[in-house]
C-alpha cells in the first residue's frame, strides 16, 4: 500500500516536472517587421486626416478657395455621414490631371520643398482628396473654360473607378462624397448625433464667411437709371415701366421687391409707378422663358434685385425729407367734404360694429347707436344741405389717412436729451387713462359751433375744445419729433423785424399812437439780433431756419398734411423773442414747443364765422349814412346780396370750411394715434359730456 503512494506521488512529481519542462520551452521569438500593405497604410492615414466630416468640408472649402472661387455652396445629409457636396465656380480640373487627381501627394500647388518657404495656397500636400476616397465614395465633376462639356468621374482607394464620362456642367467643380466612413465601423458609431456634425460644419462655413467676402462679378456690369413715384403719389394698383437691354419686359420678382419697398411707406390702397430702365450683358439675361417674351429670368437676380430695392428705398427716404408748400392765400385751400357716404375714417370703424354685432349677441335697444337718420355711420351734415364733393377732396382725405399711418408704423426716434426725454415722461405719466379710451375710438359727429366739436364714444356724446386738443397734441408732437422734423419751405423769406412790428401793432390797443414807434422798433431789433443768435439751435432742433439777414424761411411740420395758419406768424416770432427761457436746457425746450404748439394749433379763423347771424360781419358800409336809415338798417334782419362784400365773404367761408375740414380729417385721426391727454383736461371743460343713449333711453320710455 505504501509502494502505491509512493509511485503516486512519483507520478504526481514527473507530471509537474513534465509541465515546467513545457512552461520554459513555449517561449515566443520577436515578432518581425514587414511592410504594411499600401491600402492599409492609406486607410490609417485617411482616419487621420479625416477625423469627422467637418475636416472633409475644410478640405474641399479651402482648395475652391484655392481655385480662386467667387462662389461655394455647401449640401450636407445627416451631418455629413451620407452626404457632403462642395460646388465651387472656379478654375475647375484639366482632363489630363483626373487620373492622378486623387492619389496620395499630387498636387498643383508644390513642385519641390524650396517652394513652401512663399507658398500662399491653403493646401499642399495632396493628401485629402486621396483620404477621401479611402472613407468614402468619391465623385468629382468639373468644367474648364472654353471646353464645351464637363466630365464626371468616381473614386475608390485613390484611382478612377472608370474612364471620365462626358456630361453636362456648370463653371468649376462638384465633389461628391458619400457614405463617410463606410468601412470604418466604430468611427461611424462615435458620429451617429448628427446635430453635433451639422453645428461644427455650420460655425466652421460662418467663420469663412467672414473673412472671405468675394467680389460679386454682377456689381461691375450692372446698371440702371429711372424715375419713380414719391409718398404723393396715388393709384390702386402698381404701375411698372419696365426695359431690360431697351427690351420692354417683365420681372414679376423685381415688381413683388419694389412693392415690398413701397409697402413701408404707403398704405396697401396706394400703389407706385415705376419706370426703370436695366443695362446688363446679354448672356446674363434668359429671354426665353415666356412664349411671348415679356418676362424674362435673369443671372444673379437676388443680387440684383437687393441692390434695386436699396437704392429705391433710398430714394424715397430722400425725397421726403422736405417738403414744400407754396404761401398761397386762403382761397386756394381744398374746401370741406360734405358728402356723408365718404366719411372714411368714422365708417369704416361703425361698419366694423356692425358686423361685429351681428355675429355676437344681439345688441339692446337703448346701446344701439345712431347719429344720423340715413347712415348710423353718418355725421350732422346729413341734416344740412349736401354738396358734391370733388375728386380733391378725396384725395385729400385719403392723403390725411395715409399720413397717419405712415407715422403709426415709422415712428421718429427722439434725440438724445435726457431733457427732451423728462418732458416726454411727464407727459406718459400725466395721462388720463379715461380720455385715452375716449380720443382712441372716437367719432368725430361735426362743429357744434366755433370752439367745440361734436364727439362719440360708445354711448355718450361729448362736446371737445377744438383748440385745447390740437394744442396738447402740437405740443406732444413736437417733444416726440424732437430734431427729426420735415420742412415748410416759406416760397418768399419773411423778414423778422417787420414780423415782430406787425405783432407788437396789433397788441398796441390804440392804432393811431405813434410815440411808442421808436420803442417797437427797438424791441423788433433786440429780438432780431436774439433770434439771429440763436438760430443754430432753432434749426437742428426745431427745424426753425433763420438765415444771417434775419430772415424767416423755414418752419416744421408737426403735423403731415397740415400748415398753419400763416396770420398768426407775427404772434409766434415775437413770442419766441419775449417768452423763451434761453437759460436752462429744459425750461428752453419747453416753452418753444408750447409756442409752437400755440401757433399749430386750430384757432378759429381771424376772419368771423359767416354762418348764421355771423353774415352781418360782411355789409358794406356806405360813406355816408342818415340816422334814420341806419335805425331802419338796424331793425331789419334782411341783407341785400348788393350790401355784401362778396370777395371778403367767400375768403372767409373757404378758411371756415378748411378748418372744420382739418379738424376732421387731421386733428381727429392724428387724436386718435398720438394725444395723450393730461389730466387738466378732465377737469378743466375741454371734453364734456352732452348726452348719454341709456340715460336718453330712460326718459323717452316713459313717454
Amino acid at each position: 500500500m505504501e509502494k502505491n503512494d509512493f509511485s503516486d506521488n512519483t507520478t504526481l512529481i514527473e507530471e509537474d516536472d513534465e509541465l515546467i519542462s513545457t512552461t520554459t520551452t513555449t517561449t515566443k521569438d520577436p515578432p518581425k517587421i514587414h511592410k504594411l500593405d499600401e491600402s492599409v497604410i492609406n486607410r490609417i492615414a485617411a482616419g487621420e486626416v479625416i477625423q469627422r466630416p467637418v475636416s472633409a468640408i475644410k478640405e474641399l472649402v479651402e482648395n475652391s478657395l484655392d481655385a480662386h472661387s467667387t462662389s461655394i455652396n455647401v449640401v450636407v445629409k445627416d451631418g455629413g455621414l451620407k452626404l457632403i457636396q462642395v460646388s465651387d465656380d472656379g478654375h475647375g480640373i484639366r482632363f489630363e490631371d483626373l487620373e492622378i487627381l486623387c492619389e496620395r501627394h499630387t498636387t498643383s500647388k508644390l513642385s519641390k520643398f524650396e517652394d513652401l518657404q512663399s507658398i500662399q495656397s491653403m493646401g499642399f500636400r495632396g493628401e485629402a482628396l486621396a483620404s477621401m476616397t479611402y472613407v468614402g465614395h468619391v465623385t468629382v465633376t468639373t468644367i474648364t473654360d472654353g471646353q464645351l462639356h464637363g466630365f464626371r468621374v468616381s473614386y475608390r482607394d485613390g484611382v478612377m473607378e472608370n474612364e471620365p464620362k462626358p456630361c453636362a456642367a456648370v463653371k468649376g467643380t462638384q465633389i461628391m462624397i458619400e457614405n463617410l466612413f463606410y468601412n470604418m465601423t466604430a468611427r461611424r458609431k462615435t458620429l451617429q448625433n448628427s446635430g453635433d456634425d451639422y453645428a461644427k460644419i455650420l460655425d466652421l462655413l460662418s467663420r469663412f464667411a467672414i473673412h472671405h467676402i468675394n467680389d460679386d462679378p454682377s456689381s461691375s456690369v450692372f446698371n440702371m437709371k429711372g424715375f419713380i413715384s414719391n409718398s404723393n403719389y396715388v393709384a390702386k394698383k402698381i404701375t411698372m415701366v419696365l426695359f431690360i437691354n431697351d427690351r420692354l419686359v417683365e420681372c414679376s420678382a423685381l415688381k413683388r421687391a419694389i412693392e415690398i419697398v413701397y409697402a413701408a411707406t404707403l398704405p396697401r390702397a396706394a400703389k407706385p409707378f415705376v419706370y426703370m430702365s436695366i443695362a446688363l450683358p446679354p448672356d446674363h439675361v434668359d429671354v426665353n422663358i415666356h412664349p411671348t417674351k415679356r418676362e424674362v429670368s435673369l443671372l444673379n437676380q437676388e443680387v440684383i434685385i437687393q441692390k434695386i430695392q436699396s437704392k429705391v428705398e433710398q430714394q424715397l427716404t430722400d425725397s421726403n425729407e422736405t417738403k414744400i408748400f407754396e404761401e398761397q392765400g386762403v382761397q386756394s385751400s381744398p374746401p370741406v367734404p360734405t358728402d356723408t357716404s365718404k366719411d372714411s375714417l368714422s365708417e369704416p370703424v361703425a361698419s366694423a360694429g356692425r358686423i361685429a354685432a351681428s355675429k355676437s349677441q344681439k345688441v339692446p335697444v337703448q346701446k344701439m347707436v345712431r347719429i344720423d337718420s340715413l347712415d348710423p355711420a353718418g355725421r350732422l351734415h346729413a341734416y344740412m344741405q349736401v354738396k358734391p364733393s370733388t375728386q380733391l377732396e378725396r384725395n385729400a382725405s385719403l392723403n390725411s389717412v395715409r399720413s397717419s399711418i405712415r407715422q403709426r408704423r415709422n415712428p421718429k426716434e427722439s434725440a438724445d436729451l435726457t431733457s427732451i426725454q423728462e418732458l416726454i415722461d411727464d407727459v406718459d405719466n400725466n395721462s388720463h387713462s379715461g380720455l385715452l379710451e375716449v380720443v382712441r375710438s372716437c367719432t368725430y359727429v361735426g362743429m357744434a359751433d366755433d370752439v367745440f366739436a361734436l364727439i362719440q364714444h360708445k354711448t355718450h356724446l361729448y362736446l371737445a375744445n377744438v383748440v385745447n386738443l390740437s394744442k396738447e397734441l402740437m405740443y406732444q408732437q413736437v417733444l416726440r419729433r424732437f430734431a427729426h422734423f420735415n420742412a415748410i419751405q416759406l416760397s418768399d423769406p419773411a423778414p423778422l423785424p417787420e414780423l415782430i412790428m406787425l405783432a407788437l401793432n396789433e397788441e398796441d390797443i390804440d392804432a393811431d399812437a405813434s410815440e411808442n414807434d421808436d420803442l417797437k422798433a427797438k424791441i423788433a431789433e433786440m429780438n432780431t439780433e436774439l433770434l439771429k443768435g440763436k438760430a443754430e439751435m432753432l434749426e437742428e432742433y426745431f427745424c426753425i431756419y433763420i438765415d444771417p439777414q434775419g430772415n424767416l424761411s423755414r418752419l416744421p411740420v408737426i403735423l403731415d398734411q397740415y400748415t398753419p395758419d400763416m396770420d398768426r406768424v407775427p404772434e409766434f416770432v415775437l413770442c419766441l423773442g419775449n417768452d423763451i427761457d434761453w437759460e436752462d436746457e429744459k425750461n428752453c425746450f419747453q416753452t418753444i414747443s408750447a409756442a409752437l404748439a400755440n401757433f399749430y394749433a386750430m384757432h378759429p379763423p381771424i376772419l368771423p364765422n359767416p354762418s348764421g347771424d355771423g353774415l352781418h360781419h360782411y355789409k358794406r358800409k356806405p360813406a355816408t349814412v342818415s340816422l334814420d336809415e341806419e335805425l331802419n338798417r338796424s331793425d331789419t334782419n334782411e341783407i341785400g346780396e348788393d350790401n355784401i362784400e362778396h370777395e371778403l365773404l367767400a375768403e372767409a367761408e373757404t378758411a371756415w370750411a378748411q378748418r372744420e375740414w382739418s379738424v376732421q380729417h387731421i386733428l381727429i385721426p392724428a387724436m386718435r394715434l398720438f394725444l395723450k391727454p393730461p389730466n387738466s383736461m378732465a377737469k378743466n371743460g375741454t371734453f364734456v359730456q352732452v348726452a348719454s343713449l341709456e340715460k336718453l333711453y330712460k326718459i323717452f320710455e316713459r313717454c
